[in-house]
């Protein structure tokens, strides 16, 4: 079976605090888009399980995420799985690539072995493999809390074209926590403003309030950041900001030429630069 792993974006983020287990606590205006990998999964009888991950440097063994959902969904059944990735969402960009990846093998692999599992036993396998893959097999747009497991599914982003770009550097995650979690005042996204923008079918009030606090304390790449931002709003984007703990950044248009230029012009810069548009889940 060949599945999309769809890219995601944050339309917002903000930690607010540390869980008594030592988890972030974080509440997320998350988005599917339609832009992502391509996963090819095949059942094997013998129990053995491959990934060609798409890209050199990319685990081929049992570190993969999407291996660890498939040994997972698969585990006391005897089977096994060949998984080939056509690898497109950046590594290391906030776009939840590897998160994706694991989502799409096990909807493959509910299919594939007709087990019929419910979105929420497939949320809590998720959940085992890592933090964002029960929003990746939801889908769509929906508010994440806690660890990002505890989803609230909102109305859906108003259509759009978007234009992403990675900025050829990676951020460290735990750097960026630490940062937040020494940091006195603190921006914080209008997420209230967010849900009822998205609730009344608002596009630009819901552009004008993106915000990720991660933004507010990326030091010395803080610059290129807001480089990008600057471009993408520069050229017509109705809002921009930076998904998950980055690099990406990312821009909504209402006007589908305008973005497409934006995309041409960022591309001729960097690298890993898409257009695209939201994706929401058939049914919804």
């Amino acid at each position: 079976m060949r599945v999309r792993a769809h890219a995601k974006l944050n339309l917002s983020l903000d930690v607010l605090g540390r869980t008594a287990d030592g988890y972030h606590d974080l509440r997320m205006v998350m988005q599917t888009v339609e832009f992502g990998d391509d996963l090819d999964v095949e059942l094997r009888p013998d129990g053995q399980f491959t990934i060609d991950p798409g890209q050199g440097y990319l685990p081929a063994d049992g570190r993969n995420l999407a291996v660890k959902a498939a040994k997972l969904f698969l585990d006391g059944t005897g089977l096994g799985a060949d998984i080939r990735v056509a690898k497109r969402i950046p590594v290391c960009a906030g776009m939840g690539g590897g998160s994706a990846d694991a989502a799409a093998v096990l909807l493959a692999l509910n299919d594939l072995t007709g087990r019929d599992l419910d979105g929420q036993a497939l949320c809590a396998l998720g959940l085992q493999v890592g933090s964002d893959v029960p929003f990746c097999v939801l889908g769509g747009t929906a508010l994440a809390e806690g660890r990002g497991e505890k989803l609230t599914p909102l109305s859906p982003l108003p259509d759009c074209a978007v234009v992403i770009c990675k900025p050829a550097f990676a951020i460290s995650t735990p750097e960026l926590f630490g940062r937040v979690d020494g940091r006195r005042s603190r921006l914080r996204p209008d997420t209230a403003g967010i849900l009822a923008a998205l609730d009344a079918g608002d596009l630009p009030g819901v552009a004008r309030r993106m915000f990720n606090v991660f933004e507010d304390v990326l030091g010395r790449r803080q610059g290129e950041i807001a480089s990008i931002k600057s471009a993408l709003t520069g050229m017509g984007a109705l809002g921009a900001a930076m998904t998950g703990s980055g690099s990406a950044v990312f821009g909504l248009f209402d006007d589908p030429a305008a973005a497409a230029e934006a995309h041409q012009a960022l591309a001729a810069r960097y690298r890993e630069c898409c257009l695209t548009r939201p994706w929401q889940p058939s049914g919804t």
